[in-house]
């Protein structure tokens, strides 16, 4: 079934997109300078996964335990 279509596999993807943009951020900041376009959907990920990292981590934890265990 698709992301879209379950809602448990679209905050699985949510969750990774805005720590894999939070991390390619940290590593190679250049990549996401820009603020406006399709890049920029990218750069407001990152900055919520900046901002709200702590957040971000127990839902990340909460979702690791939810597929392990459900």
């Amino acid at each position: 079934m698709s992301a879209l279509f379950n809602f448990h596999s679209f905050l699985t993807v949510v969750l990774l997109g805005i720590c894999t943009c939070t991390f390619i951020k940290m590593q190679f900041p250049a990549i996401l300078e820009h603020r406006t376009g399709f890049r920029g959907f990218f750069w407001k990920a990152a900055r919520i996964g900046e901002r709200l990292s702590p957040w971000v981590a127990v839902g990340c934890f909460s979702m690791g335990l939810s597929i392990i265990f459900f």
